[in-house]
């Protein structure tokens, strides 16, 4: 078992402690997102970050769960910094919301194993409990703050009057199909549905 450094300590944990987190992280969602969530085992994810064993996983996370926590929480980082990025500077809800749309879709092919990874971790663990694997709070979260800016937009005139919940709800599962369909679907055309989408949306949202 390696021993901890005392020195270039980063959230309580040495540099070299945060990059192999990292490195194991990084590897789980190639595997989760070749493999499959059940297929990923130790194994295949030491051998994919090329560990010398499944000793160092297990000294870095308490299990398969603590693991799949961290995966899910890079996926939402990767993910929310792109959308950021593309979202920044548009100061209209309806064109903030019009980027979320072609945004999201966009990170199948950005990012496709992370998304492929998430999904395919959705799907696993839709019969369980997703709290255990941290995705109920990073939704809720994500949802929360979409409804806040649909009630901006409500009060600038730009959006009709509608309930913010529904209206996110439509969108995120629209999204969550379409990002479902495309990871399994290489003849899908993600763009053109990103398209139809946002326009869709846009005319059912836009206050006349």
């Amino acid at each position: 078992m390696p021993a901890k450094s005392s020195s270039d300590k980063q959230g309580g944990r040495t540099f070299i402690e945060s990059a192999r987190r990292a490195q194991i992280v990084d590897a789980a969602i190639v595997v989760i997102a070749e493999q499959g969530y059940a297929g990923a085992s130790f194994a295949k994810i030491a051998k994919q970050a090329g560990l010398s064993s499944t000793g160092m996983i297990s000294y870095h996370f308490k299990g398969k769960d603590d693991l799949i926590r961290e995966v899910v929480a890079e996926v939402m980082r990767v993910n929310g910094e792109f959308l950021l990025s593309k979202m920044d500077t548009e100061a209209s809800v309806l064109g903030r919301l019009r980027l979320y749309i072609t945004a999201r879709l966009a990170l199948l092919d950005e990012y496709p194993k992370h998304q492929r990874a998430l999904q395919t971790i959705v799907n696993a663990v839709h019969n369980e409990d997703p709290e255990l694997r941290g995705l109920t709070p990073a939704m809720t979260a994500l949802a929360t703050e979409q409804e806040r800016r649909i009630r901006v937009g409500q009060e600038q005139g730009e959006i009709r009057q509608l309930d913010p919940r529904v209206l996110v709800l439509a969108v995120n599962g629209a999204l969550n199909e379409a990002t479902s369909r495309a990871a399994f679907d290489p003849d899908f055309d993600t763009a053109a549905c990103a398209r139809e989408l946002a326009d869709l949306f846009d005319r059912a949202a836009r206050k006349q």
